[in-house]
């Protein structure tokens, strides 16, 4: 399993630097589209539509690689005095709920844009199809759902430091 995960850090890395270039391109936007607003009173057309999906995007592609980082916060006040072993157990069954998470957001995202794809849902200023926005969020939460579940079942049957070694 440890393999696999080492395998999957480049596409976890790829993912998030798609997502900090989503991010960098929509603050992009906001800001010409403020600048235009300010200097000739026209701003771009549809620019929050296009901001919601895109951090949206940005969000959901960033997921995968701060799994893999196990970069998400985590509160140890209950677990201070607790033994690395009950630890490792905890943190495990704690990244195997998450990945249940990931997925079900997956699943649901998916199903979501299928019924919006049915239904011919648009934005309301510029009309993009609202079914790529929720697609699009689709592949960061499968992808962040397969790393938590390896990371997860590592950790459970690993019986050193739960930390990936990269």
């Amino acid at each position: 399993m440890r393999d696999v995960l080492t395998r999957l850090g480049p596409v976890c890395s790829l993912f998030g630097a798609m997502g900090a270039a989503v991010a960098l391109l929509v603050a992009l936007l906001m800001v010409i589209s403020v600048l235009m607003r300010a200097f000739i009173d026209q701003p771009i057309s549809g620019d929050v539509e296009i901001t919601q999906m895109g951090i949206a995007l940005g969000i959901s592609l960033c997921l995968p690689y701060t799994q893999f980082q196990k970069a998400n916060i985590i509160v140890d006040f209950f677990t201070q005095r607790a033994s690395p072993n009950t630890i490792r157990t905890l943190d495990s069954f704690g990244q195997l709920l998450l990945a249940l998470v990931y997925a079900l957001l997956a699943w649901r995202t998916s199903v979501g844009a299928i019924a919006v794809h049915e239904a011919g849902e648009t934005t309301m200023i510029i009309s993009l199809p609202m079914w790529l926005a929720y697609a699009s969020l689709a592949p960061g939460l499968a992808l962040a759902a397969i790393i938590a579940i390896l990371q997860g079942l590592t950790n459970l049957v690993s019986n050193n430091t739960p930390e990936l070694q990269q």
